[in-house]
């Protein structure tokens, strides 16, 4: 294992922290732009779920081929070659003159940035420690939580200065300056040590029936899917619809929601190495605490108008524990299939973002044409994703000792 000098690693790590702030800030622009495309666009709730979905699904649509090709290319390369479609897309974003055009620039938006996370990650499961590795995933989410923090009063207060498509126009900008500093700062990937690829299939067939990708594939489609779902898009339009914030105020409470993630994953990256030592891994962490997310959301679902920001954000911040059970997959591989490890969980947890933000607004608008109000079908939808989580938490439970304290059974 080729384990970089703390001053190298810290580099590195800043250099991909800022390009998986740009991703961030990307993916949950469309919240606090939600209320200004709806009114250009005239757009339904449908339409919303779709065009935040779209992102999501540009972004899985990638990666299983960026699985390959960060375990052959690694990290520097897949991801400059990544980033160039990422600007195309914001480009073709702010161009738009329909909702073709928007739903085109997200998914190319969503495919150029799919690697701005899964880079690193295989990059730090060959270049630090097992415990420096679930610090730095943490601390990767925290960047992009603070990300998520820019996409909201930022952006809101940017709106009427500059407009939204120029907005884009920055953005593309600083994919290139990110660019640049890639090429200067992150190392060249080297082979992997022979001992890492004996006995190591070439495809994905090992990932897929590992029986840790199985336990926690659920998880990651409908917690962590809807996690993601929930901070990127609907919580915003929940507290308008249903809590009757102004576009305002629902920017402001997006803000809110994003900076107690952001300090949430700065605490995970801080108790990350405790919990490797004394806790036994990532498993009983989940276990233990993704409970009170089920309670959390059942809460909002049971207090309608009641539920504003604060309760939004009691909910992503007890959602974020499965965001351990990232390093936790990859750990459980050889080196030599991190790559692919983390691809495949990473389309599994989008694949769940898409379904979950699309799903949605398909349901919102499925029960206002029954004839239920806004804020009802509102709640109606939150029923279902309650129980869809509560379930995918069930299976995790139920298959405890398939593939458990993967943190400690992982070959180099």
């Amino acid at each position: 294992m080729s384990v970089l000098t703390r001053r190298t690693a810290v580099v590195v790590f800043l250099v991909f922290a800022f390009t998986y702030f740009i991703s961030a800030l990307l993916r949950a622009i469309t919240a606090t732009l939600a209320p200004t495309l709806e009114a250009e666009f005239q757009l339904h709730a449908r339409d919303l779920g779709l065009l935040a979905g779209g992102y999501f699904l540009g972004f899985a649509l990638t990666q299983l081929p960026l699985g390959r090709w960060l375990d052959r290319h690694g990290p520097r390369t897949v991801l400059l070659g990544f980033l160039g479609v990422a600007v195309a897309g914001c480009l073709v974003f702010s161009w738009a003159t329909g909702f073709s055009g928007l739903l085109a620039g997200r998914m190319l938006c969503g495919a150029g940035v799919s690697a701005c996370l899964m880079a690193p990650l295989t990059g730090f499961r060959r270049w630090l420690e097992p415990g420096a590795q679930l610090r730095a995933n943490s601390w990767m989410l925290m960047t992009g939580s603070l990300g998520m923090v820019a996409s909201t009063l930022p952006v809101q207060w940017l709106l009427p200065l500059a407009g939204w498509r120029p907005l884009f126009w920055g953005l593309a900008a600083l994919i290139v300056l990110a660019m640049a500093l890639l090429a200067l700062g992150v190392p060249r990937w080297s082979q992997a040590p022979a001992e890492s690829g004996a006995g190591v299939e070439t495809g994905y067939a090992q990932v897929w029936r590992h029986p840790y990708f199985l336990r926690t594939a659920p998880l990651g489609f409908f917690c962590y899917g809807g996690m993601v779902a929930v901070q990127t898009l609907w919580a915003a339009p929940w507290m308008q619809h249903v809590a009757g914030y102004t576009p305002l105020q629902a920017a402001t409470g997006l803000f809110w929601i994003n900076v107690s993630m952001l300090l949430t994953f700065w605490t995970w990256g801080m108790a990350s190495p405790w919990l490797l030592r004394r806790v036994g891994g990532a498993d009983p962490v989940m276990a233990a605490s993704l409970p009170l997310s089920l309670l959390v959301l059942a809460g909002i679902v049971l207090a309608g108008g009641r539920a504003g920001a604060a309760a939004w954000a009691l909910y992503c911040v007890s959602c974020t524990s499965v965001a351990l059970s990232q390093p936790a997959v990859a750990l459980a591989f050889p080196q030599a299939l991190a790559g692919r490890a983390l691809s495949a969980y990473n389309l599994v947890i989008f694949a769940g973002v898409f379904a979950v933000q699309w799903g949605i607004g398909l349901a919102v608008d499925a029960f206002v044409a029954a004839g239920l109000d806004m804020a009802r079908a509102y709640r109606a939808a939150m029923a279902l994703h309650l129980a869809c989580t509560a379930g995918a938490y069930a299976w995790f439970m139920a298959r405890r000792g398939h593939g458990d304290n993967a943190l400690h059974c992982s070959t180099p």
